[in-house]
């Protein structure tokens, strides 16, 4: 299942409520979402986001920029 656009802009972080960016790994699959402002990863499994408070991980420094970078490259 692929999270299409306006599902994407309907999920929300459960802390700030803010939009989140969908993380694909290489293969084109879904990987989590991303809300940047708070450095908080949601996975993603078997198609479903995984939102809940308790699911989030925060992310350390070099992972952000690793991210944001990512995020930044063309065709991503």
């Amino acid at each position: 299942m692929k999270l299409d656009d306006l599902l994407l802009q309907i999920l929300a972080c459960p802390f700030d409520k803010g939009s989140l960016t969908l993380l694909q790994a290489k293969d084109g699959k879904e990987e989590a979402l991303y809300n940047p402002r708070l450095r908080r990863r949601y996975p993603i499994v078997d198609g479903i986001p995984q939102l809940l408070p308790s699911s989030g991980e925060s992310v350390t420094e070099e992972e952000h920029k690793r991210l944001i970078d990512h995020l930044q490259e063309p065709g991503t």
